[in-house]
């Protein structure tokens, strides 16, 4: 099962991808465990500097911006 994480502090943008994400799996049918980190010291961990930033299974695979939904379903569904 993919772990599939959205860094993001609240704003409009990290809640989109969250909101994006959550839609591209269900699309791909993809098992997966999507949570929303918040968390700062998380965010820091992964050496993210801008928000939103998405981690899929621990690799952080877009960081200050927000995809296309075409995009982000190549993306979450290619990563392993």
């Amino acid at each position: 099962m993919k772990k599939i994480e959205i860094l993001g502090a609240g704003c409009a943008k990290c809640k989109k991808l969250h909101e994006m994400t959550q839609e591209a799996a269900s699309q791909l049918k993809l098992e997966c465990d999507i949570q929303y980190i918040t968390d700062l010291q998380k965010i820091m961990a992964y050496g993210v500097m801008m928000t939103p930033a998405l981690v899929v299974d621990g690799k952080v695979v877009i960081s200050g911006k927000v995809p296309s939904m075409d995009d982000l379903k190549n993306i979450i569904g290619q990563v392993v």
